[in-house]
């Protein structure tokens, strides 16, 4: 194989955990998503979303992940959603509202140090469906608390995993 595509093909995830601790993910992952699943059904609301699959794998697969704390997931879910509504105000071309979007979410969650990639895919979602304002709103909050609720469920349970990571406490007893 050429030397330069020898990068392409390398892998640079580091081994870590136990074939069990990755079929617990696995399993926190499908019970995850059936949880929301199950709330898209009984409150016949789409809380089905596409980005909530990439959310699963953070909180379960990579749940010591900055990227995968709950003020990230929450917060850069809130925020990608509110950057959505304004800018599909704005712009009436949906591939215009989505590239703004994308962009303006990106900026934003890395200022308020709150990001989840999946959540910027939100302004692409909400440019190409149907679902209107408050109902993205309710649907993308709810969905990514009630993940956020069923992962720190999940990582008590054994083999245990501390979900969310909590601030390492100095001597004199203050964070």
């Amino acid at each position: 194989m050429p030397h330069r595509l020898r990068h392409f093909v390398t892998r640079h995830e580091v081994r870590s955990g136990s074939t069990l601790q990755h079929m617990k993910s696995g399993l926190g992952g499908a019970i995850g998503i059936g949880a929301v699943g199950a709330l898209a059904v009984t409150t016949h609301q789409p809380f089905l979303l596409a980005p909530f699959g990439a959310s699963a794998v953070l909180l379960f697969g990579h749940p010591a992940s900055p990227l995968a704390q709950p003020a990230n997931v929450i917060g850069g879910y809130f925020v990608a959603t509110l950057v959505t509504l304004l800018v599909l105000m704005l712009f009436p071309g949906a591939w215009v509202a989505a590239a703004v979007g994308v962009g303006l979410v990106i900026a934003l969650m890395s200022i308020l140090r709150i990001t989840h990639p999946p959540a910027g895919a939100i302004p692409i979602l909400a440019a190409t469906s149907t679902i209107q304002g408050g109902t993205l709103l309710g649907v993308v909050v709810g969905g990514s608390i009630g993940l956020v609720g069923v992962a720190s469920l999940h990582h008590w349970l054994p083999p245990r995993f501390e979900y969310p990571k909590r601030r390492p406490v100095k001597e004199n007893g203050a964070p």
